[in-house]
Parts: structure tokens; sequence; C-alpha cells
């Protein structure tokens, strides 16, 4: 990886106005503070939605044990936090699956900062993450309850295709080829 990766930033504003809020995206270890709120966060709603109930602070804890994020540093992968106005609401991370083929996960804006251009900054800096790491294309899977994801999959080029894994929790996968910036 490029030390150029490793200030890697992406940035978005949402609809001008006067008090126009902006997005930064930089690449940082899932193991810091903001990280890992973000992380239980993800898990927390997720499980939440599939579960149709608030998870406990044990269960989180066991899903993150269960789904390490251990393939999520260089040279196999980066993890992103996402700052609206210097505050962290949003992360997501990239893996190699093969030389060419990495794969988005943990994408997750904070319900307080939907609707302001903080998922086009995170599929924007984890695109970027995976150029950087080699890929030509990108792919992700995700459930079919989490409607607002794939709406924000697809608005952004990306195209449903065949499973390419055997995930029990995925419903839809999608994939992108990545152009060069």
């Amino acid at each position: 990886m490029t030390t150029h990766s490793e200030h890697r930033t992406a940035t978005s504003s949402a609809t001008p106005s006067a008090s126009a809020r902006s997005w930064t995206v930089t690449p940082e270890p899932f193991t810091t503070r903001d990280a890992t709120a973000l992380r239980r966060a993800y898990y927390a709603e997720v499980a939440g939605r599939y579960w149709k109930r608030q998870v406990t602070e044990a269960e989180i804890d066991q899903g993150l044990l269960d789904f390490p994020d251990d393939e999520l540093v260089p040279p196999t992968g980066r993890f992103v936090v996402g700052r609206l106005d210097g505050e962290p609401l949003a992360c997501g991370g990239v893996r190699l699956l093969d030389p060419v083929t990495a794969e988005l996960t943990r994408v997750f804006v904070d319900r307080r900062a939907r609707g302001t251009g903080g998922g086009a900054a995170l599929l924007e800096a984890l695109e970027a993450e995976g150029r950087a790491l080699g890929a030509g294309r990108v792919r992700l899977d995700t459930r079919s309850d989490l409607v607002e994801a794939r709406m924000l999959y697809a608005r952004h080029g990306y195209a449903e295709i065949p499973a390419y894994n055997a995930s029990p929790y995925a419903g839809h996968w999608f994939e992108k080829i990545l152009t060069a910036p």
C-alpha cells in the first residue's frame, strides 16, 4: 500500500445552505475508540433489524467476536471513519477477496446523519481504498430488509449480481467495476 493511501480523504457536502455540513472520510484502524463505537452501532442496528428487537451489549460483544474485522488492515484491507463536521457518524471497510476483487463490509451511517451525503462519501473513500489495494472491481452483499443500503448502492452504480458467497444473512449481491479516479 502506498503512503498516499495513508492520507486519502473523501469529502462530500450536503445540499448547499447557509449552514452547509461536510463529510470527511479517512482511513483509521478499526480498533480506535471512534471506529469501535461505530462498529458496535453498526452491529446493533443490523442485528436489531434482523432479530426485530433491540440487542444487548453482550450480543454486540459476541457478534464482534463472531465476525472479526481482522482483514480490514493493510495489505488485505482498510477501515475508514466518516465524520460529519468532525463528529464520527459513519464507517466502512474494504477487503480483498482475490487480487482483483475487493469487498465492502460494515458500511454504516448513523441514523442521525442519513440523507446528508455520508453514504456517498463512504463509497467514494472505500472505492478509492479498493483501487489502492489493486482491485478492479468491488462487491458486497446485503440483506433484503436493508432497503436504504440497496438503494444507496444502486444510485452509485452497483449492479445486482448472482450470489458470490454463501452468507446465510445475504439476500442481495452487488458489484461495481472500479474505474481510474
